[in-house]
């Protein structure tokens, strides 16, 4: 089974950076396909990032494309997501998911998902 757990959230100014990681077990990385959604308060959880198990074509959500990228350091069996120039709008809390098929995970219909790291940006 494959146990998916986040970190590096935190608080951060608007323009600021922030790199979230999500250690893999139970699986290597070639095996699944990963993906970062994530869920601000009174909405629904929105697809932010997903990438294939031989990291070829990383896939965005469009309106992040531009600001955020996603990778993966198959030694480590991680995944990251890299924020940059975030504003209030990127407020939620962030979450990896994997599955061995790339629909589920771009879906949100994934198996596996990590508990989840919170995203604050505000001045």
């Amino acid at each position: 089974q494959l146990q998916l757990a986040e970190s590096g959230g935190g608080s951060v100014q608007p323009g600021g950076s922030l790199r979230l990681s999500c250690v893999a077990s139970g699986f290597t990385l070639d095996d699944v396909a990963m993906g970062w959604f994530r869920q601000a308060p009174g909405k629904e959880r929105e697809f932010v990032a997903a990438v294939s198990r031989s990291n070829s074509n990383p896939y965005y959500a469009e309106s992040l494309k531009d600001r955020f990228t996603i990778s993966r350091d198959y030694a480590k069996n991680t995944v990251y997501l890299q924020m940059n120039s975030l504003n209030s709008e990127d407020t939620a809390l962030y979450y990896c998911n994997g599955d061995l098929q790339w629909g589920p995970v771009v879906a949100g219909t994934s198996r596996y998902w990590g508990q989840g790291t919170q995203v604050t940006v505000s001045s």
